[in-house]
């Protein structure tokens, strides 16, 4: 049976320390709350004061409450006063000298039997744990930032962590209202390792200028449905703890050049471009510390006339395909006021098109979401063809056929014959070279990737992607139409994977490795991501909705184009596509899906 834990010390009130000891003093647990000096002591109290004040103004927490959990914390100066707690957990800097001398220290001071946490996210446990003579009773902590809202604490036995102190802990964290994962001592633990890779490869996307700040952000925010984009969150963390984080981790986990800082990370820490913290690092904010971004000389233009600067004016589009996303796309264009051509082959996959387009907007109607006359309106806008003739007076076309390469280009050859000058060639490509498809005509300038995400007429972002032949004027005619759409178009270059699924599928590789090296189970991976992260679903669950076969491709693709070992696809991927086991689609993947 597990001890029952009566009194807890915290050391370190920074931001994760005091909110440590509210999530504590909440669930009636005395805290003895340390810092090294008096100064340090007041900005502590400082914070949990404002934290569970705002809590009673948004009433998550009776002044009653508020009042009692204050009188649970003691504050203290000094290590001495930890002489009686039955367990203490460390938040201070991630410097692991720093945290191994008070380790030392705590080990001199606590009872014997008093177990010693650490809340570091990358160091390693063990090297903590060996500057005491109790090794057995040190293990990791590690709750995340806010500490009193998140839901996940991550439990990190080290080889000789006593069992009995494991489940003594576990059973702490579920009196706390929390989820924990127990895993063993690994660089980066599970989310850190997953989310600083993905964090890493953001922001050498924006020191190559691939794509703007806004630009990466909002794909990842509307693409991934993520709470945050990759450089907000950046800016969120810490610059410098982000790169101390990933240094670590490049170190500790076997130099795998995904964790490698990248070098405008350095460059960023040292000029003192830290984040929110400092009012300024990938973003300008209103004051140190404050969430509001201010403009700075980065900030682009947003305005309706600024997106249609250079445009082309475009009435009507033409819309080449018969799947789902030519369905999709077909309607979005028609329900924004273009006259739409929709061309397929033959006049039976034409009135297939007619009919799925038809559904979508009755469901439309049926569920409240659009008008019985601006469904009739939209469908009176629409003329369905068999022919690609149809096209010689439209001033924009969408490619949405089959993702084959010598079919794209043979369509496009045909479009340069039909179409006249200066129409917008757009392909809807998710996985091919744009530049490809753009060299089959005879107008490279003015074709451009617009990648809708799938169902089109829900997923509110589109990828625009020029090649470097695309003109300025196509890559805004482009751009003018997808705010036209009501959509987000996020401007990026011609390489693989764009921006969402150059970020997305290398991090659910990275999840696959991970569970190939049987240092996690796939539910307490995903419990990770989505309590520690808050993302929208965890990576094995998202792997088994997107198809193993479609990620597999897609990593193949990235690896063979970056060329770099960390990009290679996880084996445990290839084996498993091989037998067959591709997902929800075959009712198994990386989870048993035949009773759904």
């Amino acid at each position: 049976m597990a001890r029952e834990i009566s009194t807890v010390g915290v050391v370190g009130l920074g931001t994760m320390g005091a909110g440590i000891v509210e999530v504590f003093a909440r669930n009636g647990i005395d805290v003895v709350a340390v810092e090294i000096s008096a100064p340090a002591l007041e900005r502590g109290r400082a914070t949990l004061t404002s934290s569970t004040d705002r809590a009673v103004a948004k009433g998550k927490l009776a002044e009653a409450d508020r009042d009692a959990l204050h009188e649970r914390v003691h504050f203290e100066v000094g290590l001495d006063a930890l002489h009686s707690v039955d367990l203490v957990i460390e938040a201070v800097p991630e410097h692991l000298d720093l945290k191994q001398r008070i380790f030392a220290e705590l080990d001199r001071v606590c009872r014997p039997e008093a177990i010693l946490a650490t809340n570091t996210s990358s160091l390693s446990v063990t090297e903590i744990s060996v500057a005491t003579s109790r090794p057995n009773q040190v293990i990791g902590i590690h709750f995340f930032n806010p500490a009193p809202v998140m839901k996940l604490v991550e439990v990190v036995r080290t080889v000789v962590t006593s069992p009995e102190v494991v489940a003594d802990v576990e059973a702490l964290c579920a009196r706390l209202g929390k989820v924990d994962v127990t895993i063993n001592d690994r660089a980066g633990f599970i989310a850190n390792a997953l989310l600083f890779g993905y964090l890493n490869h953001a922001v050498g996307m924006f020191e190559s200028r691939y794509a703007t700040r806004e630009d990466i952000d909002a794909a990842m925010k509307l693409g991934c449905g993520l709470p945050m984009g990759p450089l907000a969150l950046m800016d969120l963390i810490g610059l410098d703890t982000a790169y101390e984080i990933l240094d670590t981790m490049y170190r500790r986990g076997g130099r795998d050049r995904r964790h490698a800082p990248v070098p405008l990370l350095k460059q960023m820490v040292t000029a003192g471009l830290l984040g929110r913290k400092s009012g300024r690092g990938f973003y300008t904010y209103e004051r140190p510390g404050s969430p509001k971004v201010v403009p700075d000389e980065t900030t682009p233009p947003t305005t309706d006339a600024a997106l249609a600067d250079g445009a082309r004016a475009i009435a009507k589009v033409g819309v080449v395909g018969s799947g789902t996303m030519a369905t999709g796309i077909i309607e979005v264009f028609a329900k924004a006021g273009y006259e739409v051509v929709s061309v397929t082959r033959g006049a039976e996959k034409s009135a297939s098109v007619c009919e799925a387009v038809k559904t979508s907007l009755n469901k439309g109607v049926v569920r409240g979401k659009l008008a019985e006359a601006d469904r009739d309106a939209a469908l009176g806008r629409i003329t369905w063809s068999a022919t690609l003739d149809h096209l010689a007076d439209v001033d924009l076309v969408v490619e949405a056929v089959i993702e084959e390469l010598s079919v794209k280009k043979a369509l496009f050859a045909s479009l340069d014959e039909i179409c006249k000058p200066g129409v917008v060639l757009a392909t809807t490509t998710s996985s091919l070279p744009v530049i490809d498809v753009a060299m089959a005509t005879q107008r490279p300038a003015d074709v451009v990737g617009l990648h809708f995400f799938n169902p089109a007429p829900v997923m509110p972002l589109v990828e625009v992607v020029r090649t470097i032949r695309t003109s300025p004027e196509a890559t805004a005619t482009a751009r003018a139409v997808c705010a036209a759409l009501g959509k987000t178009g996020v401007v990026c270059g011609d390489r693989s994977g764009f921006i969402v699924n150059a970020l997305l599928f290398p991090y659910l590789n990275d999840a696959v490795k991970m569970l190939e090296a049987s240092y996690s189970t796939a539910d307490d991976i995903d419990h990770a991501m989505k309590l520690g992260c808050g993302y929208p679903m965890g990576p094995f669950e998202l792997l088994d909705v997107v198809g193993l076969d479609v990620a597999l491709a897609i990593q193949r693709e990235l690896y063979l184009e970056l060329r770099e070992p960390g990009f290679a696809p996880a084996p445990l991927l290839e084996h498993l596509v091989t037998a067959g086991y591709l997902g929800r689609k075959t009712r198994r993947g990386f989870r048993d899906h035949s009773h759904r």
